[in-house]
């Protein structure tokens, strides 16, 4: 199976104890879960507190979510400032059962475009498997430079973006100028214009509360529904984002029973959550629609 054969990934939150420790039983519930949504599952990205985590708990993660029984594919995050420690990460990995990587522009240095493409070509050199390049530069501090697709666009391990700029604009332009390469949504609320605007797939924080719904309004807005789902879905993803993720969908998860507690590491907390009801309002929206929808 292709990167690109899944039109939806799940990046999945990391679930931990009270005291921090990592809950890989409750790790497995939730990959399970989007298993039977037909979802493939992006582990170790900034939503699974990929960098918080140490790299013993990482090893963790992928060898737990490599050991289940699942039809859906496994892609896991690359991302950091140290070269020689993605690569080294990488090689890992290739161990184990995983479909692709996420490869994040890099962390803090806010290198130029040609800093950039000597980063992702090394990264790419080195995975033996589909890598989706990731633009957040709310996270990383810089946006991808058109260069990289300009330069790397004929690499055969680069298969795909994950756009997550929040812009239209930069969509666009990014699909201009690498018109081979498939392009996923990074932010859910976005989805409806983004399909518009012809991408081809979403990366998604709400299907770790909503597996299946989030299955759903994915189909349709690729189909060209996006417009009848824009006020529901934009006003439920919003207050899943109104504290820092992965925050609310933590919080969410534990409400609906689906993990036992919804601990983070430093610096994110649960005490940012003034108001839970919100969530659980955004929930039975959310469920309503897919119920109705479904009869």
């Amino acid at each position: 199976m292709s990167l690109t054969d899944t039109q939806l990934y799940t990046a999945i939150v990391t679930p931990m104890k009270e005291n921090g420790d990592l809950d890989l039983d409750g790790l497995a519930s939730l990959i399970h879960r989007q298993d039977e949504a037909g979802n493939g599952v992006l582990i170790l990205g900034s939503t699974g507190e990929g960098l918080a985590l140490g790299l013993e708990d990482k090893k963790q993660v992928v060898k737990t979510a490599t050991s289940l029984n699942i039809e859906v594919p496994i892609m896991v995050g690359v991302g950091g400032f140290n070269l020689r420690n993605q690569i080294a990460w990488i090689e890992y990995c290739h161990d184990f059962d995983v479909d692709s990587f996420l490869l994040v522009t890099p962390l803090y240095a806010k290198p130029g475009p040609k800093g950039q493409v000597k980063w992702f070509k090394s990264l790419l050199d080195t995975a033996e498997r589909p890598c989706m390049l990731y633009n957040v530069p709310s996270r990383t501090g810089s946006k991808m430079s058109l260069l990289v697709l300009k330069e790397l666009a004929d690499h055969p391990n680069f298969a795909a973006v994950k756009e997550a700029s929040g812009s239209i604009d930069d969509f666009q332009q990014y699909r201009k100028t690498a018109d081979d390469i498939a392009f996923y949504s990074g932010d859910d609320g976005l989805l409806p214009f983004f399909a518009m605007a012809g991408c081809d797939g979403l990366v998604s924080v709400a299907a770790n509360v909503w597996p299946k719904e989030t299955h759903q309004y994915v189909d349709w807005c690729l189909d060209g529904r996006g417009p009848e789902l824009l006020p529901l879905w934009q006003e439920c993803t919003d207050i899943l984002f109104k504290w820092p993720n992965p925050v609310p969908a933590k919080v969410l998860l534990q409400e609906k029973g689906w993990i036992e507690n919804a601990s983070l590491r430093p610096p994110l907390t649960t005490d940012e959550v003034d108001d839970i009801s919100l969530l659980k309002n955004a929930d039975n929206m959310i469920q309503q629609w897919y119920n109705k929808t479904n009869k």
